[in-house]
């Protein structure tokens, strides 16, 4: 199989830095190049810094694709789906590029980001940075083991990576981001048996809780089609915040961009008996944008032409 992008099915990081940018010029063959160079910066940190465990995904948007590769576009390649239902929605944030940068050095995140920003500065304008961050053993700020069904080991490959059967991207992932923000003084106010109802899974060790329900969070939203043992999607966000403000920057990569619209339509429009994603009362979605994360061949492939 085609050589996927590290940052793809990497394990996970202790930091993340995204970036969200949009392209400001008409030259599509230097930015070819430019994303060409990107990934030898990823490849100079993860030799330079082995320890820190360096990964990087670059991903393309769905409304920048064609300019910037003409010619064959990836099957499922769809503008990010814009869904609503009463007052939950997923609102679409259109971008040209995603560059999600991971290690488990804070620094090395900054410098890598200060790098690839100086590289593409005459090209885009930022559009977001977030900075995500491991949060204690792994779980979201609302105190809940984050993406506990992820697919594991070689699996995750298998189910976040284009196989040969599509030999035009094979080696590539659909990516789906999303940054949440939480509305934790509004959780907290919530007693942890309240809690555990809303997510369906206990606090502590993440069993299957009692009070699990139809409207609970990891019914809802575990990316398990019909007769499935493992989700179809593989989730790669990191919580971020401050002082201020708090949340998810939610990531997902896949073979097919539909397991992540089945998973939203589930979260936000339910099971039709009026059984929807109940954690979206505490947290909402303000961003929203589709990508595909072509394989490294194919981006330094195309750099040259």
């Amino acid at each position: 199989m085609t050589q996927p992008q590290k940052g793809v099915c990497a394990e996970p990081n202790l930091h993340a830095q995204y970036l969200l940018l949009n392209v400001v010029d008409d030259d599509s063959q230097a930015v070819r190049a430019k994303l060409a160079r990107v990934l030898e910066i990823f490849d100079h940190h993860e030799n330079e810094h082995y320890e820190a465990m360096v990964t990087g995904m670059i991903a393309v948007g769905a409304n920048y694709w064609t300019e910037l590769y003409p010619g064959l576009i990836p099957t499922e390649l769809t503008p990010f789906p814009d869904m609503q239902c009463e007052d939950r929605s997923a609102p679409v944030m259109p971008c040209d590029l995603f560059i999600q940068i991971r290690a488990d050095r804070l620094d090395i995140c900054h410098a890598i980001g200060i790098e690839v920003m100086e590289l593409l500065r005459l090209h885009t304008e930022l559009v977001e940075q977030i900075r995500g961050f491991r949060y204690l053993d792994g779980r979201d700020l609302n105190g809940f083991i984050y993406a506990a069904d992820n697919p594991r080991g070689m699996k995750r490959r298998e189910v976040a990576i284009i196989g040969d059967d599509d030999k035009d991207f094979a080696g590539g992932s659909y990516i789906h981001v999303q940054r949440y923000r939480h509305d934790l003084r509004r959780w907290l106010s919530l007693a942890p048996r309240q809690q555990e109802q809303v997510m369906g899974t206990t606090q502590e060790h993440n069993l299957p809780s009692p009070e699990q329900s139809a409207s609970s969070h990891c019914v809802r939203a575990s990316g398990k089609g019909i007769g499935e043992d493992i989700p179809s999607l593989l989730k790669q966000g990191m919580p971020y915040g401050d002082m201020v403000s708090q949340g998810l920057f939610f990531v997902s990569c896949a073979a097919s961009s539909q397991p992540f619209k089945a998973m939203l339509h589930s979260q936000i429009y339910g099971n039709g008996e009026g059984d929807y994603d109940r954690w979206l009362d505490y947290t909402s979605a303000e961003t929203g944008a589709a990508f595909f994360a072509p394989s490294i061949a194919f981006i330094k492939q195309q750099s040259l032409l």
